[in-house]
């Protein structure tokens, strides 16, 4: 795949990227900043800049981090629509009706749920002697 196509594609994973590092740099910056001084007043001016902008920028990225997985699960659901539709035109599914594959067809059964007595425990099985 082409370099500009995968960056076309991915943009807001590789912006969500860049804010990230970026906002890890203002803070890192700011911090630095901030420990050069011992009096509060030099300090607040790091705080309110490097401090709010830092976190504003990693708020960016997770937003679009969060933006970019979503857009992959919707298209991953319009490729599951897509073949139902499929499977659906060519008669191979029946809305409403549930889908049996070959394979689920010929699983076994589940067991039965074991029996629990009034404590919570599960009863042993009778022997078939009858003890």
């Amino acid at each position: 795949m082409d370099i500009m196509t995968r960056v076309r594609s991915q943009w807001d994973r590789l912006t969500a990227a860049g804010t990230g590092v970026a906002g890890a740099v203002v803070l890192i910056v700011g911090w630095h900043g901030v420990s050069g001084t011992p009096y509060p007043a030099e300090q607040l001016p790091y705080l309110a800049s490097a401090g709010l902008g830092g976190l504003f920028l990693l708020g960016i990225s997770t937003a679009l981090w969060l933006s970019a997985d979503l857009r992959d699960e919707w298209r991953k659901l319009d490729r599951i629509e897509q073949a139902l539709r499929a499977a659906e035109a060519a008669g191979a599914y029946e809305p409403g009706q549930p889908a049996v594959t070959p394979a689920a067809a010929a699983a076994p059964a589940a067991p039965a749920p074991a029996e629990r007595d009034r404590t919570g425990l599960v009863a042993a099985p009778a022997a078939e002697d009858g003890r």
